[in-house]
């Protein structure tokens, strides 16, 4: 009998160019193969996936001509996700394809006792994000599009856990809930590890941040490390916050993104180390200018040029919802590089 990693690859593999449309959006078909740039879909054609069986190999087998990384399409599932355990890329896989989660593994397990981790450790953190679940068609995904944020993306370092917990501060209302519908955000280091998650919880009636003292806080180790949209080379942009970061995207699809969760956290986030150009999204208040001066003390040294976005509200979110992307676009073309207008800017 087939183990079900089997099964499931053999089916991903019936619904090849399904898959690669979901979770290798930015590629393309070209005649029998899916071409994109790498598993963590990147825009390219290096790897590439057999989309129809041949004389080769079967439809879902992949290989990537630049690294020479092959596998099949539940591979790219758990690279292109950030899974670590098979049963995650399992369990995601089920999902696309509707199939029902297994019964059989949770007996075999109920009696076991799950490995305690130290509260708020790396550890804790990832465990939180594997129990999430992907953002499409839950409060996460709506709160974000009331926001003005539409352009989400499988391969993005969001999920939603329909109740996370909240340890209520002494700020807190008495009686206030300990558990929030929470979008949350993998924190991941230079080479893409998880190091932490960010979790923001939401109002599931109202659609906005959850009424407690606390709506958003991070987990893990943190510092130095982001939530990162895209993989960075010579040019990137950092700010504080996810929905700042993601305005961005609204009118740059293809700038490199990172979401350092604080302004003190912004002002200590790691440069890779082919980074030629780094703009900073500032919040308008005296932490952001704070930040991004520590930023180019830090940066301009070491052959970094830095360049801050200002917003002309609040954040650059604000100014998306209340000016929309096209005039959001317009504001910005005076604040880029040259080169990078022709580059980035839609």
């Amino acid at each position: 009998m087939e183990k079900p990693a089997t099964q499931i690859a053999h089916r991903l593999g019936q619904q090849a160019e399904a898959v690669c449309r979901h979770y290798l959006s930015k590629g393309y078909r070209e005649g029998r193969y899916w071409l994109v740039g790498d598993v963590r879909n990147q825009p390219g054609r290096s790897l590439y996936v057999r989309l129809v069986d041949m004389e080769k190999g079967p439809a879902g087998k992949w290989t990537d001509a630049a690294t020479g990384q092959h596998g099949d399409l539940l591979d790219i599932i758990a690279l292109g996700q950030g899974y670590h355990q098979l049963r995650d890329a399992l369990d995601e896989a089920r999902r696309f394809l509707s199939l029902p989660m297994p019964t059989v593994d949770a007996d075999q397990h109920r009696d076991r006792p799950k490995s305690k981790v130290p509260a708020g450790s790396p550890a804790a953190a990832q465990r939180l994000f594997a129990a999430s679940k992907p953002m499409r068609r839950t409060v996460a995904e709506t709160y974000l599009h009331r926001r003005a944020i539409m352009t989400l993306r499988a391969t993005d370092p969001l999920r939603f856990h329909p109740h996370c917990y909240y340890r209520p501060s002494k700020d807190d209302a008495p009686g206030t809930r300990t558990a929030w519908p929470a979008l949350i955000a993998a924190v991941t280091d230079l080479d893409g590890n998880t190091t932490g998650v960010h979790r923001t919880w939401i109002d599931p009636d109202a659609l906005i941040k959850a009424p407690v003292a606390s709506p958003r806080r991070a987990m893990g180790n943190i510092l130095g490390h982001a939530i990162r949209f895209g993989i960075a080379d010579d040019v990137m942009i950092a700010g504080e916050g996810i929905e700042t970061m993601l305005s961005l995207r609204e009118v740059m699809p293809a700038m490199p993104l990172a979401a350092a969760t604080s302004s003190a956290h912004l002002a200590a986030i790691l440069l890779p180390a082919t980074l030629k150009r780094l703009y900073v999204a500032l919040d308008n208040d005296p932490a952001g200018h704070a930040a991004v001066t520590t930023l180019t003390q830090r940066a301009e040294p070491i052959g970094i040029e830095v360049i801050p976005l200002v917003p002309l509200l609040g954040d650059l979110n604000d100014d998306l919802q209340e000016r929309g992307s096209r005039q959001l676009a317009l504001d910005l073309v005076a604040q880029l590089h040259l080169a990078d207008v022709g580059r980035f800017l839609e």
